[in-house]
């Protein structure tokens, strides 16, 4: 994908409830500042909120419901809305393309890659990324729980049983089997040393695993 890159840095905002998912991705464009100029939510005073791209990370969010793209794509604020996901499920990538988002992007792509599919979004086209062929991050991305050992798809499994879902909850958001989604939380209670899903939900509260939804909110007109 070959875009001439703007005269100034494109105006990135990262949306996403969690801090260590923000600073990750905000240090995946570290190397490319002269192109992309990134603006978390709560740092945005200078840019009065205005920014060319919205990159919606969909960590442990539900992806199900899209009254959050719903509300980012009014938003005068967003000149374009951009999925960041490692979710490729076909309802899905047609369910937010129905939403009127402008990309739809794998968290396996490297940063270069990144930068690229968001110039080519900035100049008006609609990107959607390949489905990966296996599950995979980006080079640089955080997550919670990763120092822990936590892969990215357990720790999105224990901020959702966090917030509260149960396991047909879970299986339901993250397009997996009811069998998958218990193998999973077995592997976190090893992980964590819990032998119970009160105890999973009390570490992971205490390790941030509890979103900050005043991120979300914010974009979405609240206070």
């Amino acid at each position: 994908m070959s875009v001439t890159a703007a005269a100034r840095p494109i105006r990135v905002a990262l949306v996403d409830d969690y801090d260590v998912v923000l600073t990750g991705l905000a240090h995946m464009f570290d190397r490319y500042r002269d192109r992309v100029l990134v603006c978390e939510i709560d740092a945005n005073a200078d840019l009065s909120d205005e920014v060319d791209i919205v990159l919606y990370d969909s960590f442990a969010q539900p992806e199900s419901d899209h009254q959050e793209l719903r509300g980012l794509v009014k938003n005068p604020r967003a000149s374009r809305v951009v999925v960041y996901t490692w979710n490729f499920q076909p309802e899905l990538v047609d369910s937010a393309r129905g939403q009127g988002i402008h990309g739809y992007l794998s968290k396996t792509l490297p940063a270069r890659d990144l930068v690229a599919a968001l110039e080519s979004v900035h100049a008006g086209e609609t990107v959607i990324s390949d489905p990966p062929k296996r599950a995979g991050s980006a080079l640089g991305l955080d997550w919670p729980g990763r120092h822990e050992g936590f892969t990215d798809r357990e720790s999105e499994i224990l901020a959702l049983i966090t917030q509260g879902k149960n396991n047909a909850d879970v299986a339901r958001l993250t397009y997996l089997s009811p069998n998958t989604v218990k193998s999973y939380i077995r592997s976190i209670y090893r992980k964590i040393d819990v032998s119970s899903r009160t105890q999973a939900v009390l570490w992971g509260v205490d390790h941030g695993f509890a979103p900050d939804h005043h991120r979300i909110d914010h974009w979405l007109g609240g206070p």
